[in-house]
């Protein structure tokens, strides 16, 4: 490595770590605040370690890219504002040989990103869920979330308004427990706790719409107990999509594919030709999903090396009165690239686009912008 090039580098490098610091801090904030209610909550450390180390890592996909970006703007901003790309090129010097050591570290961070998106991510969210179960049943249910619909247990799903501790406020809850009736079942507010695998409630201004199946009709009591047994008998869960890891993920597109063409071949033989393009529209809307989730991961890693790629030439062109418009153009830039992102993984469904082709156009429009101002710059 030349001295030019070092001294490039090591500018770059440090603008780096210093802006990933900073974006890696204000985007777990809200993870930091979560764990520290779990510990208030009372909830085992070595679960709150877990929750942490699954969680983290998640915010890489964007704390990484963005840092690329900021630190090719300001580095290369400087650099144009104090003369010293004018001085280089004085010299003979080429905007490739400088541009070198930072297109190869982004080219790095984008293989480490596609690693991270591809093994520790899903890794994140298959822990995570089974960790909301195991916590369930550990401590009392700590890790669930109100205002949400949790299905983590296989015969019940509840929502409640507010949490205190185990207390529960404007609780609601489908039991499913018995296969001859499903009930729902209201209340104001519960004390709840689990024994062994069952759910014990102790229930406020409570409803129950059936009582039971022998009881067709509706109950109302200001209080009553109601044990859910053998709610937490089977705590595993079907992964989702984004549960999947790389190879595990491939496996299941291709074969949702045969499947779907056994599937449709069947439907055919029957002579059931309405049922078979239903089918068939409904195995082409699940393969879709997946191939956009595979798609999503590899997207998000070449953010790194596309907004290196556009982060230079644009802070070259930005003079020292010029630099935040610099900046708000980069900023402009990546909050496209995510935009598109975003808007194809919602079409997800639509498989008549290939969105998980069009999810793409970012990389593409990016590299086109990149190539077009680094010509105008060498």
């Amino acid at each position: 490595m030349k001295t030019l090039e070092r001294y490039v580098f090591k500018s770059f490098l440090s603008s780096f770590v210093l802006a990933f610091l900073v974006l890696s801090f204000v985007l777990t904030i809200g993870l930091l605040v979560q764990i520290v209610s779990f510990v208030l909550d009372g909830v085992g450390a070595s679960l709150v370690a877990e929750f942490a180390a699954v969680s983290f890592p998640e915010t890489m996909q964007w704390t990484i890219p963005l840092a690329l970006l900021v630190s090719s703007i300001l580095v290369f901003s400087r650099l144009s504002a104090d003369s010293e790309i004018a001085a280089m090129r004085s010299c003979g010097v080429d905007l490739a040989s400088i541009m070198k050591w930072p297109v190869l570290f982004a080219l790095a961070c984008t293989v480490l990103g596609a690693w991270v998106n591809n093994e520790i991510v899903p890794r994140g969210h298959e822990v995570r869920r089974s960790l909301k179960s195991r916590v369930s049943v550990d401590t009392g249910l700590e890790l669930l979330e109100p205002g949400l619909w949790i299905e983590d247990f296989p015969k019940l799903k509840l929502y409640f308004g507010a949490k205190e501790g185990n207390w529960l406020f404007d609780l609601v809850v489908m039991d499913y427990t018995d296969s001859r009736v499903d009930r729902m079942i209201r209340a104001s507010k519960a004390l709840v706790e689990s024994v062994g695998r069952d759910i014990h409630l102790d229930l406020y201004g409570v409803t129950i719409d059936p009582l039971d199946a022998d009881h067709p009709g509706m109950a109302r009591a200001a209080r009553c107990q109601h044990v859910i047994e053998n709610a937490l008998e089977d705590s595993s869960y079907t992964k989702k999509g984004k549960d999947l890891r790389f190879f595990e993920l491939v496996k299941k597109i291709s074969g949702m594919k045969k499947l779907n063409e056994r599937a449709a071949a069947g439907a055919d033989a029957d002579g059931d030709k309405a049922a078979a393009e239903k089918l068939k529209r409904n195995m082409k809307r699940a393969r879709s999903k997946l191939k956009v989730e595979l798609s999503k991961r590899f997207v998000f890693a070449a953010a790194s090396l596309c907004f290196v790629l556009v982060g230079i030439p644009l802070g070259i062109r930005s003079q020292r009165k010029e630099s935040s418009i610099g900046m708000a153009i980069a900023l402009a830039v990546a909050l496209g690239y995510y935009m598109v992102v975003i808007l194809m993984i919602s079409l997800q469904k639509a498989y008549q686009i290939h969105p998980e082709f069009l999810i793409w156009l970012p990389v593409a429009f990016s590299l086109g912008l990149a190539a077009r101002f680094i010509a105008k710059n060498r």
